[in-house]
């Protein structure tokens, strides 16, 4: 029950409720009850039934009875209308489709639906009241749930209130001013290029056949742009194969084929330069006998060749019941030029275009300075193919397969060396300046360098999976959050630019009134008072200086979760570390066995077989000793931790013990000889395991920790950069302590801790007036980490879970960093306040040049432009900063 358009000439036959169009002279009749597919070529429809279902489109004649559409005619049918090639349709039942050209309604078959999100990269934002008026714009829109930008990644996030059209939101974007780039947000969503389809028909015939099968989630595909997206659990290879049974070419978009960069806007350029030599030849002009109808009409051309765009989006953020810089100065430039002052509205115009162009190139140096991680890994990779080496974009490489690195080049994934043995620079994760020796099942990340030799290594993370890919996600995450003082500038900028708009109108109005002076006088004054309400440089202030410092971070190797912390961490004064794996090694070797009761062998495997189930770093060492030995364990059953002393087992029917001291001294078992000889090694900075029953000591086992090599160095930058309390925390005894703590020069310790007397100790600092941070390792520590005013982890790029319980995470396993990251948070701070009170000095001394008419309009618009160029370049120092 359907009509069905071929592509040539078609002659019509009839079939009881059917009618085909056949190519030429060739009759085909193609039975299809529901769905119609609508082509190229010319149709001629005699006779027909009316269509009960569905209508088609097709490229020339209308039917006359079913309305449907060849070409440019209107389809209209019981249920769905479908519209073709030019004209749009008149969408007055429940489901419309467009085939090309015009089209209102966001097309269903080419968007997300309702609750989706859509991200999208933002260009030409040049202040946060920008990203206000998008805001006000896009959520005004039925389509459109809640609308979010950020300006210091500016990038846009869409949830769906109905079905969402990708160019529809595009196109509002641009109405305001501005251009909208979308990003992929499902991490198994692909973008590919289509080539081949002539209608959107043959989308819908693309969707319908990919949808069938099952290892394929989502998939849309939009006729007018050419492109498909879609999530998929299955290779590229085999889509693309998909695709190709239909007829048609699809080919897989990269990230790395879209531009991260804002486009080089050259054109801008240029009006800037051109306008800005016709308001000197007008000014010239003035003082040189030109007529004055003619020095006005070059002013008016500067000033509609820059004003332009600003007055444009001024309209759109009115529209949008938003107050920002653009509504403003076109006030501003208008009231100029109304009042006679053509020279005054040009410059003004021009010194703002000129501004936000400078601003643009400043404030893209910090965002460019996350974007540029992304470059850091390959796009491609040498796909092992069983002899063959294949070359393949890095997101058709799938997890478990083989890819060799050559020597100088970039891993391009995360993955296990399987073969050859190499040197690693890790610097572009962990900010480590000495590269890594690297050797078969050694783990290597994406972004890093291959320095010496060739490697095969077996992929264990998706491209959108890798340390490489999260840095980069916590990174934009960061910077999307307000830090306190950020948050509070914008509140403190809403009230104040409604407030000094007002002002500017009572300016305007009051004064001549009541007589004090003249109409033209006040008005001029209102005007300049309306550019200086422009809170521009003052908003801008502090999250160029967050987002430069947090890129200036993450380039060396630490992430910083977010302007709060960057903060906190410019006040912090004291310090705690956890001890092990931390200050030092993590990594205790067994230094000393005294047997007692027994044979050496025969405390080894007691021990060995009392510490083979547990978790504890000298229980694992104590177990790797006996492996190496070629000690056997015995039989063992009724394993029993005991928290904070050590563990129990049944071992030929006796219990067993292997603790610290005071595990032995609640069993009430004698201690006279041992004790001594305890206290000795520990006096020596080495751990004790003790190993007997209920009835006597069998032996006591020594085991010792080394100090990091960078650890010294790093305690004494920290202490170089102001941080007066350095304190270790440690489970371990008091001459354990006592030694480390004289090898790595900490100001106290806290020594034999349980997990929850760290938070004690933490909460006793805060309570003598100090700002605490933690250092730890993410797991253990959680309970310190999450009491300190700043929790710091260790290892990030081994430690999912690092990177996820922490305000800041080192990625290499060491503090090397850290003094770096506290005079960083310090010098964003200094900067941050520098900004804000240039900004407010600025805004200050322009309101009191206003009044005695000292002001003119071009100097109110370099206050502000001008000033916000200033700050911006005082926060790109940051970048500068050396790690």
């Amino acid at each position: 029950m359907a009509d069905k358009c071929c592509s040539s000439k078609e002659e019509p036959i009839t079939i009881e409720d059917n009618k085909d169009c056949c190519n030429s002279n060739t009759e085909k009749a193609d039975t299809k009850e529901v769905e119609d597919s609508c082509c190229s070529g010319q149709n001629s429809f005699q006779e027909i039934a009316i269509t009960a279902t569905n209508s088609s489109c097709c490229s020339s004649e209308k039917n006359e009875m079913t309305n449907d559409c060849c070409g440019s005619e209107l389809s209209k049918d019981l249920e769905v209308n479908s519209c073709c090639s030019s004209k749009e349709q008149d969408n007055t039942f429940e489901t419309a489709s467009c085939c090309s050209k015009n089209d209102e309604t966001p097309n269903i078959n080419s968007t997300p639906m309702k609750g989706d999100k859509i991200e999208y990269r933002v260009h030409g934002m040049d202040c946060p009241s920008c990203a206000l008026t998008i805001e006000k714009g896009l959520n005004r829109l039925s389509y459109i749930q809640e609308a979010k930008v950020n300006y210091n990644t500016a990038k846009l996030k869409i949830i769906g209130n109905n079905a969402l059209s990708l160019d529809s939101i595009e196109s509002e974007v641009h109405k305001l001013g501005f251009t909208a780039e979308p990003l992929v947000q499902n991490k198994n969503l692909r973008t590919y290029d289509v080539v081949g389809m002539d209608c959107s028909s043959c989308a819908k015939s693309i969707e319908n056949h990919l949808n069938k099968i099952p290892t394929v989630n989502t998939v849309a595909v939009n006729f007018s742009t050419g492109k498909m997206k879609i999530g998929h659990e299955n290779s590229v290879d085999d889509i693309v194969s998909e695709v190709s049974k239909l007829g048609y070419k699809a080919s897989l978009i990269t990230n790395r084929d879209k531009s991260t960069d804002t486009p080089k806007n050259k054109k801008g350029y240029g009006f800037i330069t051109f306008s800005g030599i016709l308001i000197a030849l007008g000014f010239i002009g003035s003082y040189t006998g030109v007529s004055p109808l003619m020095t006005t009409i070059l002013y008016a051309i500067a000033m509609v060749i820059s004003g332009y765009k600003p007055v444009k989006s001024a309209y759109y953020a009115i529209k949008s019941r938003s107050l920002d810089m653009n509504v403003l100065m076109s006030a501003a430039a208008i009231g100029a030029a109304l009042i006679g002052e053509w020279f005054e509205g040009a410059t003004v115009v021009w010194l703002f275009a000129l501004g936000n162009v400078l601003q643009n190139s400043s404030i893209e140096k910090t965002r460019k300075s996350i974007r540029n991680l992304m470059d850091l890994a390959p796009s491609e990779a040498w796909v092992r193919v069983g002899a063959e080496l294949i070359k393949k974009p890095v997101e058709e490489v799938s997890v478990g397969q083989i890819i060799v690195i050559k020597p100088g080049d970039r891993i391009p994934l995360d993955g296990e060396i399987i073969q050859g043995e190499t040197t690693v620079n890790q610097a572009p994760i962990t900010g480590e300046s000495i590269p890594v020796d690297k050797l078969i099942g050694d783990t290597v990340y994406a972004g890093t360098i291959n320095e010496s030799g060739s490697i095969e290594m077996k992929v264990t993370k998706l491209v959108e999976d890798t340390s490489l890919s999260k840095i980069i996600h916590l990174v934009e995450e960061a910077q999307e959050q307000k830090a306190p003082t950020e948050a509070f500038i914008d509140k403190f900028a809403s009230i104040y630019t409604p407030i000094v708009f007002a002002l500017a109108i009572v300016v305007i109005v009051i004064p001549p009134l009541f007589g004090f002076g003249t109409w033209g006088e006040w008005v001029y004054k209102g005007l300049a008072l309306l550019v200086v309400a422009c809170p521009c440089a003052l908003v801008i202030s502090t999250p160029v200086a967050i987002v430069s410092a947090i890129g200036n971070a993450a380039k060396n190797g630490v992430l910083i979760k977010g302007g709060t912390f960057l903060e906190k961490a410019g006040a912090i004064n004291a310090i705690a570390f956890d001890k092990t794996g931390t200050l030092t090694e993590g990594k205790p070797k067994v230094t000393g066995i005294e047997a007692i009761s027994t044979s050496e062998d025969e405390l080894v495997s007691l021990a060995f077989t009392l510490e083979d189930y547990s978790t504890h770093p000298i229980a694992k060492t104590i177990v790797e000793y006996a492996k190496d030995k070629g000690v056997q364990a015995k039989n063992g059953e009724l394993f029993k931790n005991i928290v904070g002393k050590g563990v129990q087992a049944t071992i030929n029917g006796d219990i067993h013990y292997a603790g610290n001291l005071k595990l032995f001294e609640d069993l009430e078992v004698s201690l006279d000889d041992v004790r001594s000889k305890v206290e000795k090694i520990q006096s020596q900075g080495k751990t004790v395991v003790i190993i007997g029953t209920e009835q006597e000591i069998m032996g006591i086992i020594s085991v010792a920790d080394s100090v990091r090599s960078t650890t010294v160095k790093a305690l004494y930058g920290l202490k170089q950069v102001g941080i007066n309390q350095l304190v270790m925390l440690t489970g371990d005894n008091e001459g354990t302590a006592k030694m480390i703590s004289n090898e790595t020069n900490v100001n106290r310790y806290f020594a034999e801790l349980l997990p929850e007397d760290k938070v004690g100790a933490i909460r006793q600092l805060q309570k003598e007036g100090h700002k605490v941070a933690m250092v730890g390792d993410g797991i253990n520590d959680a309970p310190a980490l999450a009491t300190s005013d700043l929790g710091i982890a260790m290892g990030g790029a081994g430690t999912d879970t690092a990177m996820e319980t922490a305000d800041i995470v080192l990625m290499a396993d060491n503090l090397e960093k850290l003094p770096h990251t506290v005079k960083l948070s310090r010098k964003a701070l200094a900067i941050i306040k520098q900004n804000i009170w240039f900004s407010l000095i600025v805004k200050f001394v322009a309101l009191v040049l206003i009044f005695p008419g000292w002001l003119t309009l071009w100097m109110a618009v370099l206050s502000d432009t001008g000033a916000a160029v200033i700050v911006i370049l005082n926060a790109l120092r940051l970048l500068k900063v050396k790690g």
